[in-house]
């Protein structure tokens, strides 16, 4: 029996939703891979090897330019795993956290394996692409919070005292989830990050950063965004060190032109809500895509991890056409992540006529098991 048919989204939304969709992902692997040969190199050393502006373009990292670091492939899992709550919905289970838990251990198969298995049918199609086997710097909470089946929760999180920018840089997918409230999306990105990284500091500001492609997906201005944010973590307990950091980048916006100087200030220890507030910042004041990215990724902390952050706000924001284009033939892995991007916009505005509890298209399910 066929799934049901039909469009629930006009033709001109979607169109806007994938071009965020695409946008939001494309950006944060262009940010990663912009960050990544630089990450937490002082700014001395950048301009030493790079020019006195410091970088400005993709360099060689891994072999070749455009290769992306570990904070890349957990969003592509990210996504994977929303896509795949969506699926197993129709058989009467709904949980979104177990679901991304299941995804992020496919990831962390991908650390430990060769290459593909392909005997297990339940890992679908995302798991097969080669080239996420590459091992890109994980670190140490990452592959202790996956270690084992064990699934880290808001009340027993892993790694409790692990503050590091990880589990916010694979949340932006959580944003995309547009026909969700802001709230929902919040509790499901705070739920996810403590899954490897459970200091409040951590679980919060993946909540904050959440929400604020949220808003962008759905169309509001950053400084809205932000504003809307600060409103929703104000109830949330131990808040104050993720609302002072947003604020802190709001108000740097108003203290002249930007510097690399300014930046580092906000990265501060690299600590996530550091990494936060510096991406905000750099989002807020970049001429364009290309300026921010730069911008974000020319500092001492964690550049893979700014760089990531920073693209995922401005592709939210401004869709897949803002991105600079010279740079979007040498991203590793570019054809994965537009196919998975379509996947998500496809399964968020037409998922009823790809499957449900009466029927299922047979081709999604072999991409996106319910097992």
């Amino acid at each position: 029996m066929g799934a049901t048919s039909g469009a629930v989204w006009g033709r001109a939304e979607q169109q806007d939703f994938r071009g965020r969709v695409r946008g939001t992902l494309l950006g944060a692997a262009i940010g990663d891979a912009l960050g990544a040969p630089v990450d937490s190199l002082d700014l001395d050393a950048i301009r030493t090897a790079h020019g006195p502006e410091g970088l400005t373009d993709l360099a060689p990292g891994q072999g070749r330019r455009g290769t992306v670091s570990h904070h890349t492939q957990l969003t592509l899992f990210t996504v994977d795993g929303l896509i795949r709550a969506q699926v197993r919905r129709d058989t009467g289970a709904w949980h979104p956290p177990t679901d991304l838990h299941r995804a992020y251990l496919r990831w962390a198969a991908t650390q430990r394996d060769w290459g593909p298995d392909e005997r297990r049918a339940e890992d679908g199609w995302l798991a097969r692409e080669e080239w996420l086997y590459a091992r890109r710097g994980p670190t140490r909470a990452l592959l202790l919070g996956l270690g084992n089946d064990v699934m880290g929760t808001l009340e027993r999180p892993k790694n409790p005292g692990e503050t590091g920018p990880e589990a916010v840089a694979r949340s932006a997918p959580f944003g995309l989830l547009v026909g969700w409230e802001p709230q929902l999306v919040v509790q499901l990105a705070l739920e996810c990050a403590a899954q490897t990284h459970g200091h409040p500091v951590a679980v919060l500001s993946a909540g904050a950063y959440a929400v604020i492609v949220h808003a962008l997906a759905r169309g509001e201005s950053l400084d809205g965004a932000v504003q809307s944010t600060l409103a929703l973590l104000a109830a949330r307990p131990g808040h104050e060190p993720v609302t002072t950091a947003l604020q802190r980048a709001l108000g740097a916006v108003r203290q002249g032109l930007p510097t690399p100087a300014r930046v580092a200030e906000l990265v501060g220890e690299g600590t996530a809500d550091g990494l936060l507030s510096a991406a905000v910042y750099c989002a807020l004041v970049g001429e364009d895509v290309r300026h921010g990215l730069c911008l974000a990724v020319n500092q001492p902390g964690p550049s893979a991890a700014a760089g990531t952050l920073t693209g995922g706000l401005l592709g939210a924001l401004h869709g897949e056409t803002a991105l600079p284009p010279a740079w979007l033939p040498d991203l590793e892995g570019r054809p994965t992540i537009l196919e998975l991007a379509d996947d998500f916009a496809l399964e968020m505005t037409q998922g009823p006529a790809l499957h449900s509890p009466a029927g299922s298209a047979p081709g999604w399910l072999t991409r996106y098991p319910r097992a």
